[in-house]
């Protein structure tokens, strides 16, 4: 049985998402990061980058990261149909993967959570905000220009791993407050409407109510 490394609420939700809609068999261990789980030994030992996701194989072998994953969830179980057919369609959901974790997620939204990271003088703060919002707005924009362009509601016309990746920057940006486009909003709604999306959601101990999908517990 694999082991899932996770965070609820983190970017880890959209690996979560995946492996529910996979229907695999997998544990969970719960990461608590800020009681600084993620700097023990014992975690450090499957991953020294002391990040999560990481997703812990049947045969013992250890992937983390977001994108690497999420790939290898993909092509491992090809049956679950995560990524459309084509070469060119394929590079297109890693182009957007990639945006959404090291542009939207690492970029934007790091500076919202965790501004420290980024602040030389305390009254940087208000600009390190600033730059996250606009970093998260204009990512989000890109998004929603592209489902636009794209049918069924989906990034790329039916549910894919890229879809889980929109879906936890959505909800992070749900749970802030943040201004959505709305075709991002649509998107959004939509995740919500699928049962595996909505059996993570409460599962990780939030409430998902797609009629009106910014009131959580």
């Amino acid at each position: 049985m694999m082991t899932f490394y996770m965070a609820p609420g983190s970017c880890s939700t959209g690996i979560h998402i995946l492996l529910e809609e996979l229907d695999v068999l997998f544990q969970v261990q719960i990461v608590n990061m800020p009681a600084g789980d993620h700097t023990k030994p014992a975690f450090l030992a499957l991953n020294p980058k002391g990040s999560i996701p990481v997703l812990v194989r049947e045969d013992g072998s250890v992937l983390s990261e977001f994108i690497a994953i999420a790939w290898w969830l993909a092509l491992a179980y090809p049956r679950g149909r995560l990524l459309p057919d084509g070469a060119d369609r394929q590079a297109e959901v890693l182009e957007v993967l990639s945006h959404c974790v090291g542009t939207i997620h690492q970029q934007g939204f790091t500076r919202l959570f965790v501004p420290e990271r980024y602040l030389i003088r305390d009254e940087d703060l208000p600009v390190i905000e600033g730059q996250g919002k606009a970093i998260v707005a204009q990512g989000l924009t890109l998004m929603g220009k592209r489902l636009q362009g794209s049918d069924g509601g989906y990034l790329f016309g039916q549910f894919c791993i890229a879809d889980a990746a929109l879906f936890y920057l959505e909800f992070w940006a749900d749970r802030l407050h943040l201004p959505m486009p709305p075709a991002c909003r649509d998107h959004f709604t939509l995740m919500l409407t699928r049962p595996k999306v909505r059996q993570v959601l409460l599962e990780e101990g939030y409430r998902p109510a797609a009629e009106n999908s910014s009131k959580y517990p």
